[in-house]
């Protein structure tokens, strides 16, 4: 979206492309995921139960930008506009199978529970629950990402709606605020609205 709309860092540094190695970040991909992974072995117990990590941030100028606040609104919402396609081709697997499958609605709805409660003992397909996971992950990104709480995405949306002196204000907000707000905050407001958003989910696959 920003090399379309004028900005080509990203593409300039290699950073369009499927690759994973140009996008590896040394703490966010390797290290604390790691410390997550293995801690446990150690005594870190800290983290155990939440694997979080995160890629290499991709470089936007928005400088470059014909029209800078409208284009950086465009690039910033295109990371969640994504999730959304993503969860409706994934659902749109998932109720193709309901209705083609001998006895598809209840392989659908078995492999979608076990997505949202692993271990349950239900009858599960492999694809009905890759596409359930990508349902469940994809929504749970796109609400993460939306909240504005900087560095995420819906904080480059609230920005460039706020006054020139509370954006300045704005800018200044400690990380080791946003990262709190994010793991204490964060989560509550993430359940609050992905458990409606999951149980839509489900209302329509049961009455496909």
């Amino acid at each position: 979206m920003a090399s379309r709309l004028g900005d080509q860092t990203a593409r300039l540094e290699g950073r369009i492309t499927l690759n994973p190695m140009y996008h590896v970040d040394p703490v966010g991909t390797l290290l604390f995921p790691a410390l997550i992974i293995f801690g446990p072995f150690i005594g870190f117990t800290f983290f155990s139960g939440f694997l979080v990590g995160w890629a290499k941030p991709t470089p936007v100028i928005t400088r470059n930008f014909r029209k800078i606040v409208r284009d950086d609104n465009l690039t910033t919402l295109a990371g969640p506009l994504s999730n959304v396609v993503l969860v409706l081709l994934a659902f749109s697997v998932l109720a193709i199978m309901a209705v083609a499958l001998p006895d598809g609605r209840m392989i659908v709805q078995s492999s979608f529970i076990a997505a949202l409660s692993p271990g349950a003992p239900l009858t599960i397909q492999p694809v009905a629950l890759l596409c359930s996971l990508a349902v469940l992950i994809n929504l749970s990104l796109f609400f993460f990402n939306l909240l504005p709480i900087p560095p995420l995405d819906g904080s480059r949306v609230l920005r460039n709606l706020l006054p020139y002196n509370a954006m300045q204000a704005y800018d200044r907000i400690p990380i080791w605020v946003s990262y709190l707000f994010m793991i204490f905050v964060g989560g509550f407001i993430m359940s609050i609205l992905l458990r409606p958003a999951l149980a839509l989910v489900y209302f329509a696959l049961i009455h496909i």
